[in-house]
C-alpha cells in the first residue's frame, strides 16, 4: 500500500524530548514515508533529539535560535533538499507570568512570547520560502486558550491568538505558490511545555472529564491528523485551525455539571 508521504521531505521544529508533540508528529509522517530535518535549541536538548533522529529517515538536524534571524538564515542554508512540509511547534513565555493575573504581565515577557510563540513562524517562511517546493504545507501548533479564558494562560493565550490570525494572513500570501497554511490545535498533554502551567495536572484530568470522548490524548492522536495536513489529502484547505482535542472546544457545560 503506498504511504501518503512517500518522496516528501520536510522541516521539524519543537522537538524537546520523546514526549513532545512535535516527535508525536515526526514519527507519523515517518511512518506515512516522510523524511525530514530536525533542529534543536541548545545542546542539552540536542542530547535528546539525536537519538530520536535515528528512529527516523532523518535528512539532518541543526541548531536553532527562533529568536534570531541569523540562526534561522543557517537553518535554511543547511538544508541541502527543497522541502514539502515545515511543522512549526514553538512556544515561550516566562512560567512565573503564566499564573495569577494577566494585567501584572510585564512588557519584556509580553514581547519575548509575542515573538517567540507568534511572529517567529512569520519569520520562518519569508525565510524558509526559497527552500520550499510550489504545493508546499505548513503546519503550526496552538490551543484553545486562544479563543477562550483558560487559567494559568495568560500571555501565552494572546501569543496563540496573535499565531492563528497569521496562519490566516500567510495562508493568503503563500497562496499564489499553492502553499497551505494550517494548525492544529490540541488538548491538554503531558508535555515538557505543558509542565510549566500552574495546575497542569488539574487541567489536564479536568479536559479529559469534560470532554466528549473521555480519554486521554496520544501523541499519535495529533500525529495523524498531521498526516492529513502535510499530505495531499488536505489540499485543498488552508488557513484553518483542526481542533483535535477529543471534542473540548465544543462543550459549553459538561453534564456531570447538571
Amino acid at each position: 500500500m503506498t504511504k501518503v508521504l512517500e518522496g516528501k521531505k520536510g522541516l521539524v521544529v519543537g522537538i524537546a524530548n520523546d514526549h513532545s508533540i512535535a516527535w508525536g508528529i515526526a514519527k507519523c509522517l515517518h511512518e506515512e514515508g516522510a523524511s525530514m530535518y530536525l533542529t534543536y535549541q541548545n545542546d542539552s536538548i540536542k542530547k535528546r533529539v539525536e537519538p530520536l533522529s535515528q528512529k527516523i529517515n532523518c535528512l539532518g538536524i541543526m541548531p536553532c535560535d527562533v529568536s534570531d534571524t541569523a540562526s534561522l538564515e543557517s537553518v535554511r542554508d543547511g538544508m541541502k533538499d527543497n522541502i514539502d512540509f515545515f511543522v512549526h511547534a514553538v512556544a515561550y513565555s516566562d512560567k512565573n507570568e503564566l499564573s495569577g493575573k494577566y494585567l501584572h504581565t510585564t512588557k519584556d515577557n509580553f514581547l519575548k512570547t509575542l515573538h517567540i510563540s507568534a511572529y517567529s513562524l512569520t519569520e520562518m517562511l519569508r525565510i524558509f520560502s526559497p527552500k520550499m517546493n510550489d504545493n508546499a504545507s505548513v503546519m503550526a501548533l496552538t490551543y484553545y486558550g486562544s479563543t477562550r479564558y483558560m487559567q494559568s494562560y495568560n500571555v501565552m493565550g494572546v501569543a496563540k491568538a496573535a499565531l492563528e490570525t497569521s496562519i490566516k494572513y500567510l495562508a493568503v500570501d503563500m497562496g499564489d505558490r499553492g502553499i497551505r497554511v494550517n494548525a492544529i490545535s490540541a488538548g491538554p498533554m503531558r508535555t515538557l511545555a505543558g509542565a510549566v502551567i500552574n495546575k497542569s495536572r488539574q487541567i489536564y484530568n479536568y479536559t479529559i472529564d469534560n470532554s466528549p470522548i473521555k480519554k486521554p490524548l496520544s501523541l499519535d492522536d495529533i500525529g495523524k491528523s498531521s498526516v492529513y495536513l502535510m499530505s495531499d489529502l488536505s489540499k485543498g484547505v488552508t488557513g484553518e485551525i483542526l481542533y483535535v482535542d477529543n471534542g473540548y472546544n465544543k462543550v459549553g457545560m459538561s453534564v456531570q455539571e447538571l
